[in-house]
């Protein structure tokens, strides 16, 4: 099979590219607005993109209506943000706050998940996510440029929670406690914790 994807309608690019680039992480971003209402939602176009500086990559896609997400936009106006990464755990929650809700309508309050505060940033954060990203805004890129169908957010890592017990010594996580889930076409998820190792060349 070949597809020209210069001739795919965009909806069968997504669909071909979600299920094809697996697994994917999944940002769970908290973010507030100006006026200082909560928001949480999933991304699964998300990556980090560089060690120096620290600095992660969420896409926020624009909606078919032509406008943008609460994160994004809340992002834009307070530069603040609070990136989690998702465990087994709290994958139905996580799901839960994929919900379309109205602007201004906060997820955390809606869906009654517990939050602790953050130190360097005033989104909070969630309880209970094993990694969790403090950040600042470092840039906001629409793409593409001339017509943009998304909003890439460049964020930068200030301050990092990882929790203690996900810890397999005081310098590396152990891939089977922390026990991500990744996104992969559809409705499909899967578990990192089938894993193995491989020694790199010099």
């Amino acid at each position: 099979m070949q597809l020209d994807f210069t001739q795919l309608a965009p909806a069968d690019a997504y669909r071909w590219l979600a299920s094809t680039v697996t697994p994917r992480p999944i940002a769970w971003v908290s973010s507030l607005s100006a006026e200082g209402q909560s928001n949480l939602a999933p991304f699964s176009f998300f990556q980090v993109i560089s060690d120096e500086p620290p600095t992660l990559m969420v896409n926020t896609s624009i909606r078919d209506d032509g406008s943008v997400k609460d994160t994004l936009r809340n992002v834009r106006d307070t530069g603040q943000l609070v990136i989690h990464l998702v465990s087994a755990a709290q994958a139905e929650a996580m799901n839960a706050t994929a919900a379309w809700l109205p602007h201004g309508v906060s997820e955390i309050d809606t869906l009654g998940i517990a939050t602790l505060p953050s130190e360097r940033v005033a989104p909070p954060r969630v309880a209970g996510a094993a990694v969790a990203f403090e950040c600042e805004l470092a840039q906001i890129q629409p793409y593409p440029a001339d017509r943009p169908s998304c909003y890439l957010i460049f964020a930068r890592v200030l301050l990092a929670h990882i929790d203690d017990a996900v810890l397999q010594d005081a310098r590396h996580v152990d891939p089977a406690r922390l026990d991500l889930i990744g996104r992969l076409g559809g409705s499909q998820y899967c578990r990192t914790r089938d894993t193995f190792s491989m020694i790199r060349p010099k």
